[in-house]
């Protein structure tokens, strides 16, 4: 477990150590998309490791689906990320802003401008989201354009430029989860006749296209992707193809030299390590429900650089330390993960806190 701690490079910086904090909807930004007044503290509190990763931050109007969720594209949301990034810098660790377009997990409700969400087809997920009113039922989206398609590939662009500007360290491309890019990944989401449907090739177009953009803005040494092979929540499925869709995925966006692939895995094994094989550079691995005992086990093998955790970290703002001291760890608050104030948020005891 010791290689853990380590410091570890990735491009242009040099991490303390080989722990990331993984993206994690909190829901608690302002009605516009700024950060909260209290994200700046939440994430210094959780700078004692290596890298942030910071929560789903849409990189246009369209690409929001949850209430309160963070923007990076106008004026206030730049000068909100810049006391979060000046808070994460004080204490060494590195900031990624995650780009999140979620697709058609969305509900007009929860959104400003109240449109009907996109996605590569118009079939719903199937499944329902919080909204101001209580859970309803996810709308069917509307199914984007080419020239639409072009114009939300520029949105990340933009929106990695911004996140720059306001001193990110870098984006993670969130191409995960059952959202926008993953929705292009799956036949289930994905039946378009067109350039981006149909074959592995076409149906991967748009992240590579997506990453490939970010990375000619900022640099591929500032960009990194998130993955979540074979994840089959909201609708998501990718078919007895998933595999081979994803090797040949990884394969054609190592070509890009970005500096991280972050892997969210769930069980197959062999794909796993057919991955790391593709992947050059660095590889993060999040493994849901990974036990305590486990931790620093996959980088110990060298399957992974470094190895990203949410919920420990989220209510153990000194998780390194702990780990390090062999100490307990405080449980999760879960009625508090999605909205609301300080509480469940900024309130987590670290270890050696004031009586």
């Amino acid at each position: 477990m010791n290689t853990i701690f380590t410091p570890a490079a990735m491009g242009r910086h040099s991490l303390k150590n080989r722990i990331a904090m993984a993206p994690m909807t909190r829901s608690r930004a302002g009605f516009d998309g700024t950060p909260g007044e209290l994200a700046a503290t939440y994430y210094a509190q959780r700078a004692g490791v290596g890298l942030i990763i910071a929560e789903g931050t849409q990189p246009s109007d369209d690409g929001q689906g949850y209430l309160a969720t963070p923007g990076i594209y106008t004026d206030a949301h730049v000068a909100g990320w810049k006391s979060v990034a000046a808070a994460v810098h004080r204490h060494d660790s590195a900031l990624f802003i995650q780009l999140m377009h979620v697709g058609r997990m969305s509900h007009p409700d929860n959104t400003p401008h109240h449109r009907q969400a996109v996605a590569p087809s118009a079939i719903a997920p199937g499944a329902q989201m919080f909204t101001p009113t209580g859970m309803q039922d996810i709308p069917t989206p509307r199914a984007l354009s080419l020239d639409e398609i072009g114009r939300t590939v520029e949105d990340f662009r933009l929106a990695a430029r911004r996140a720059i500007e306001a001193g990110a360290d870098g984006v993670e491309i969130h191409g995960a989860n059952a959202y926008l890019i993953q929705q292009f990944l799956a036949p289930s989401a994905n039946q378009r006749a067109d350039r981006y449907g149909g074959s592995i090739e076409n149906r991967a177009r748009f992240a590579i296209e997506v990453a490939a953009a970010v990375a000619d803005e900022i640099g591929p040494e500032r960009t990194g992707i998130r993955l979540s092979p074979g994840t089959p929540i909201w609708g998501i499925d990718e078919g007895p193809e998933g595999p081979a869709l994803y090797r040949y995925l990884v394969a054609e966006l190592d070509k890009l030299g970005l500096v991280y692939l972050h892997l969210m895995h769930l069980g197959d094994e062999a794909l796993l390590r057919d991955l790391r094989q593709l992947w050059k550079q660095n590889l993060i691995l999040n493994r849901p429900g990974q036990a305590r005992e486990r931790i620093g086990s996959d980088v110990e093998s060298g399957l992974a650089d470094l190895e990203s955790y949410g919920q420990m970290i989220l209510a153990n703002p000194d998780f390194v330390a702990r780990l390090q001291a062999n100490a307990p760890l405080n449980e999760a608050d879960r009625a508090t993960f999605y909205g609301g104030d300080a509480r469940g948020y900024t309130d987590y005891p670290a270890l050696n806190a004031p009586n």
